[in-house]
């Protein structure tokens, strides 16, 4: 129709939706029981509520958003015990890739692994987090790539995308980028020596560490565990 808004404006996706709610959910701006307003959504992204409603299906995917029959959509409540016990089994998961990747990589695949990282250097010198963050996802998606293993490829991959937004959260905390490079050497360098014992510990350590690091977007409150303000302060 002539005039007529298009469903999706020019940059913005519902992939993009979905990154800046989890974003404001993660980070306390939005609170746990707060209505999530189809129309107040569109009318924000400048987009039809279909994305919209596509956007809060991904979310309610990702446990950060309840959506009730006839009811609407809220923001969900998140327990320390439920993100623990995410992390825990991302930790393990990402333990099982780095050893299968340090059996299983090709020689290229273990050069690629070495380029990036060694690259990246250079994106936390300058304290680029959205730059870091990027290559960050691609850094681990090499090693889920390179354990050779379809079937858990697909495990820890659906799994990450449930964290996703607490994993982008530990950016914010300051000196983060430099610790995450440094537990990234650690893995890198075991893969290298085809060390899979040594690069299972690595990766186990550093999703631990990134767990303590986002444990900060969370807190118990008298009655329930809800997300934290923490980061706005």
């Amino acid at each position: 129709m002539p005039g007529k808004r298009s469903l999706v404006r020019s940059g913005t996706t519902v992939d993009q939706m979905v990154r800046a709610i989890a974003d404001r959910i993660v980070t306390g701006y939005l609170r746990p029981g707060e209505r999530l307003d189809e129309v107040s959504l569109a009318a924000r992204f400048e987009v039809s509520r279909t994305p919209v409603r596509e956007a809060l299906g991904h979310l309610s995917a990702m446990g950060l958003v309840e959506r009730r029959p006839n009811r609407g959509a809220i923001v969900a409540v998140v327990t320390q015990e439920h993100l623990a016990s995410m992390f825990e089994s991302m930790a393990e998961l990402e333990a099982i890739c780095a050893r299968f990747s340090a059996e299983r990589m090709t020689g290229g695949e273990r050069r690629a692994l070495e380029m990036e990282h060694q690259a990246s250097a250079r994106l936390v010198q300058l304290g680029a987090e959205e730059d870091y963050e990027y290559f960050n996802t691609e850094f681990h998606s090499r090693l889920y790539r390179g354990a050779h293993n379809a079937h858990i490829q697909d495990l820890t991959v659906t799994t990450r995308s449930r964290l996703a937004p607490f994993r982008r959260a530990q950016f914010m905390l300051p000196g983060r980028l430099a610790k995450s490079w440094q537990e990234h050497d650690l893995i890198v360098t075991a893969i290298m020596r085809g060390d899979g014992a040594a690069a299972g510990k690595a990766a186990r350590d550093h999703v631990s560490i990134v767990s303590e690091a986002s444990a900060v977007f969370a807190a118990v409150e008298p009655v329930t565990s809800v997300l934290s303000r923490s980061a706005r302060q």
